[in-house]
């Protein structure tokens, strides 16, 4: 939930105790308790940036009335990646902690997605006037995405709404709080979004007709700017958003009201918006953080062929630092609650943000590989929290290497395969992937994401037609395996660990 900004502390029972008595005034319980959440943190070279476990058993997708990505040649699609983020600086250094590095190693490692945390304060500083100099730096940095293979999500990222309360997000100059009070929290940070200042500015957001048209051009901008890049594959319209709660109002019921009734209506305001320049990349839309908790979403249709549902995947106690605990039931209760819209409205799943504050608890193995298990059963990929070199949630240590228990995630996989998904799954106890796929009637390139691995790859693939680009990768390559087939064969695909020897 929410966001890591500048620090990390595990913060009071507060927020805690708040949303458990809130969620079981509607008889909803989350899933464990603990401290209230710290705020998630990068530290990225010495600066801050920012169920049952389902292992091995079959996955497809489809069947659950969730549709999957495509593409133009109706390949089914998946993204997986990480956020990419500079919280810290902000004017004419906004940005800098970005590197072509980023999305080099993020290539290196097999992985082909990445969510750019863009800020709209940073944009337009002053009402009307947009800052060239930081769209010509997202601009090089998508053409890093670009040279690396990698497609990019531009998220309209927002904490705590923005700097008027030390946060990053929505301008200052849109900050409208009619004079109501707010105390930061230093060490309980979400607890600001429950500010009367903080709330009432999230309904003049929505409400306030000059604020609805000012937030639309700045999505226009981006749209015309950007969305003939090569590497754009959508826009994240806004992280994480929240809002006002009325008294004797509890936080799922606020939270359904607020989806139902603002964010909707913004969402396509939006969508409307961005389509005047821009006709063919996706839209992604969030719930409130409140999903997290198990809580449905209230949010309604968006008419629009392209949009994505893309929530957040995290848990109270995880993000105080609590360990996983597999017997909470806490993704079994996310994964009936976050499916219930996407199966409604017929839109794909792509989960924006997810990952644990501290993941060399003892059991964090075992929660990144339910955690993708999971994911496999619904949506069409995911961006993990978050990209960056050092501690707290960073992918990497400093010397560019996974820290505990973050390799989970480099696993095997199909970014697109030509044909109608069967089964898609891997077994982290002996690491074998498998897809299985009717193919498409005419020839059809499937590709397959290999990461780098001390014992390389086999590949067997069987199939009427079927065949592949190689049987084998060597250790400590990642490589882009392809698969034809045509005339709808049913193929079989099996990667599974090498022999550890080069050549």
């Amino acid at each position: 939930m929410g966001k890591r900004f500048t620090r990390q502390h595990p913060g009071p029972v507060a927020l805690i105790a708040l949303m458990v008595t809130a969620l079981l005034g509607v008889g909803l319980a989350p899933a464990a308790s603990g401290e209230a959440e710290s705020r998630r943190v990068g530290t990225d070279s010495g600066a801050v940036t920012g169920a049952t476990s389902g292992r091995g058993s079959p996955t497809a997708p489809a069947a659950a009335g969730i549709p999957r990505l495509t593409d133009a040649r109706g390949r089914t699609l998946t993204q997986r990646g990480w956020n990419v983020e500079d919280k810290i600086h902000r004017g004419p250094d906004a940005l800098s902690a970005i590197t072509e590095r980023h999305f080099a190693d993020l290539r290196a490692h097999g992985f082909n997605f990445a969510r750019l945390l863009v800020f709209w304060d940073d944009l337009e500083p002053r009402r009307g006037r947009y800052s060239e100099a930081y769209l010509r730096k997202i601009g090089r940095i998508l053409d890093w995405a670009r040279e690396h293979g990698v497609h990019v999500v531009i998220d309209a990222h927002q904490d705590v709404f923005g700097p008027a309360f030390g946060h990053r997000g929505i301008p200052a100059w849109a900050t409208r709080t009619d004079g109501l009070p707010f105390t930061p929290h230093p060490d309980d940070w979400f607890a600001e979004y429950f500010e009367p200042a903080v709330q009432r500015a999230f309904t003049h957001l929505y409400e306030d007709a000059d604020l609805q048209r000012a937030q639309a051009r700045m999505w226009r901008l981006l749209a015309d700017r950007f969305g003939g890049h090569p590497a754009v594959f959508g826009y994240d319209l806004i992280n994480e958003p929240m809002g006002e709660l009325r008294a004797g109002e509890d936080l799922a019921s606020a939270a359904r009201r607020i989806e139902a009734t603002q964010l909707t209506p913004m969402y396509r305001r939006l969508a409307a918006a961005i389509r005047t320049r821009d006709r063919s990349n996706h839209l992604f839309i969030e719930p409130t953080p409140i999903v997290g908790e198990g809580v449905p979403t209230g949010l309604g249709r968006v008419p629009d062929e392209r949009v994505v549902y893309a929530p957040h995947f995290y848990n109270t106690a995880m993000e105080a630092g609590a360990d996983y605990d597999p017997a909470a039931g806490w993704i079994t209760a996310y994964e009936n609650a976050v499916t219930a819209y996407p199966r409604k409205h017929s839109v794909p799943v792509v989960v924006g943000e997810w990952g644990p504050l501290n993941s060399g608890l003892p059991n964090m193995r075992r929660f990144h590989d339910d955690a993708l298990a999971s994911f496999a059963r619904y949506s069409s990929g995911w961006a993990a929290y978050v990209w960056c070199y050092g501690g707290g949630y960073c992918a990497l240590d400093r010397d560019g290497r996974f820290r505990t228990n973050k390799e989970r995630t480099a696993t095997p996989y199909a970014p697109a395969v030509a044909g109608t998904v069967h089964a898609d799954t891997h077994d982290p106890a002996d690491a074998t992937y498998r897809l299985a796929y009717r193919s498409t009637r005419r020839p059809g390139t499937t590709v397959l994401s290999l990461p780098p691995s001390t014992t390389g790859w086999r590949i067997e693939v069987s199939g009427r037609t079927a065949h592949s680009s190689a049987r084998s990768v060597p250790p400590g390559q990642a490589r882009q395996v392809h698969v034809w087939a045509s005339d709808g064969a049913e193929v079989e695909v099996t990667v599974r660990p090498g022999s550890g020897r080069r050549g």
